[in-house]
């Protein structure tokens, strides 16, 4: 049996340990080849995104395993929310511990934390076309495809998906 995983605000001394991880599940999954790509410096740049959007991790006995960032409509880090709904992004587990549940744990959390927030009615996220293990992660927990809401990652050919889940 696993440890226990916490789930907590991130604080300063997280930061480094959400760069790393951020950095090593994005590039162990294949979504960019290296880490100078553009996208990856701006979500390696934990601080600024901390400044602009709220940031949790998952911790397992002292160390950060995974993080995630959530955002309301309107605000920097809102790709796709609409105004009843919680988006989150970036959800990244360390390549060492994936499928240990911190995925989960971080996911189930998010949907305890919207059932508190005032107008919000469900829980939407962005995620890559072939990304399939995160979508075995969101279907088991809940959300349902929204293709209508697919987007293009602006200037490119790249397709995202969206998924939601109602509370």
């Amino acid at each position: 049996m696993q440890p226990q995983i916490t789930i907590r605000p991130a604080v300063e001394a997280d930061f480094a340990a959400i760069a790393r991880i951020t950095g090593a599940s994005y590039l162990s999954a294949g979504y960019f080849d290296d880490a100078a790509h553009p996208y990856m410096v701006k979500i390696m740049d934990v601080a600024e995104r901390a400044e602009q959007a709220t940031i949790w991790v998952a911790e397992r006995e002292g160390a950060v395993i995974g993080s995630v960032t959530l955002a309301l409509a309107g605000e920097p880090y809102a790709d796709i929310a609409l105004q009843d709904e919680l988006e989150f992004r970036m959800l990244v587990v360390d390549p060492a511990v994936q499928r240990s549940g911190a995925g989960k744990a971080m996911v189930e959390a998010i949907i305890g934390h919207a059932r508190t927030l005032p107008g919000i009615r469900a829980v939407a996220l962005t995620t890559g076309q072939t990304w399939e293990s995160a979508h075995g992660l969101y279907r088991k927990t809940g959300f349902q495809r929204v293709p209508a809401r697919d987007w293009l990652v602006p200037g490119t050919d790249i397709k995202l998906l969206v998924y939601r889940r109602d509370l």
